[in-house]
Parts: C-alpha cells; sequence; structure tokens
C-alpha cells in the first residue's frame, strides 16, 4: 500500500504569517493549500469580529472541517499545506488522530514583533486586540509532538526555504 502523502499543518498565533507562508509553501511544492479561516462558520467569524475569542465548543466544528479538508487530501494521494492556529495540544491532536501524514510547523515569533505586524493588517476579521487571547490559550508544542518550530524573525521566502530543508519536503 503506498504511502499516504503528506499535509504541513502551518501554525501559530494570529499575525505569525501562516497564511503567507502556508501557501508560498504550497506554491513552491505544487501542493493542495488551504487557509483554516475559511472553514470558520459566519457565527465564528462575527464572534471573532466583535473582539470574542472563540471557545472549544466553537472551535470544534472548525477543526472537524479542517480534518475533512485533510481527509479529501488524502483520499485523492495529493499532498497538502493548510494554514491553522493549532494553539492548543488537545486542537493538534485533533487534526493528527488517525492521520499519520500531518505534520506541525510551528511558526514562533515575539509577541511585540506579533503586534506590529497585526497593527499594519488591514481588512482581517482578527483584531489585533485579540493577541493576547491567543497567547493565553496558546500551548506550545512539547517534544514529543515531534513539530518543527520555525522562527518567524525572517522573509517568507526564508521561512519557507528552512521549512522545506529542515522537514526534507520535495514538490511534486
Amino acid at each position: 500500500m503506498p504511502e499516504t502523502p503528506p499535509v504541513i499543518v502551518v501554525m501559530g498565533v494570529a499575525g505569525t504569517g501562516k497564511t503567507t507562508v502556508g501557501a508560498l509553501l504550497a506554491g513552491r511544492l505544487g501542493w493542495r493549500y488551504a487557509e483554516a479561516d475559511d472553514f470558520h462558520s459566519a457565527a465564528n467569524v462575527a464572534k471573532m469580529a466583535a473582539g470574542e475569542p472563540l471557545t472549544d465548543e466553537d472551535r470544534g466544528p472548525w477543526l472537524a472541517a479542517i480534518g475533512q479538508w485533510i481527509d479529501g487530501c488524502a483520499a485523492d494521494g495529493i499532498p497538502g499545506v493548510v494554514s491553522c492556529s493549532g494553539l492548543r495540544r488537545v486542537y493538534r491532536d485533533q487534526l493528527r488522530d488517525g492521520r499519520p501524514q500531518v505534520r506541525l510547523v510551528f511558526l514562533e515569533g515575539s509577541r511585540d514583533l506579533i503586534m506590529r505586524r497585526l497593527a499594519a493588517r488591514h481588512g482581517h476579521f482578527m483584531r489585533a486586540e485579540m493577541l493576547d487571547s491567543q497567547f493565553a490559550a496558546l500551548e506550545p508544542p512539547q517534544p514529543d509532538e515531534d513539530v518543527t518550530e520555525v522562527s518567524i524573525d525572517a522573509t517568507p521566502e526564508q521561512i519557507v526555504d528552512e521549512i522545506v530543508q529542515r522537514s526534507h519536503l520535495h514538490a511534486r
């Protein structure tokens, strides 16, 4: 039986560049790409736009939808990249449950750098004021999770270079 192609989950708090890095990574490799924000319900988006952090109950259907997307990649025999905050271990475990092809890449950076990036961003529902709730919810990956941690203190292209090199990824 052939090995299931990998799916990379690019994770981190809001403002780390998950979407930019994920899209660049998928483009470089010729892999399928999805932005996890697109899987949120209208109610979740409205809640975040109003400055209210999501609860675990809010995130349940969202994580299930991302999992279905990952399963679709496996069913189609296509590698993929999805950007997803993955703030808590239970969320990461849910995305990996029964999916050995899932690999996690954690984009990490200082609160000050991320706040500057969020303040400069326009047209996104995640408001800069919510960064503290993101850091409060964040459970940094532990060694037993086998997560590739990459600093965001570089250009998006350099970050993608590091991910490709450290994760031994290859174009389709």
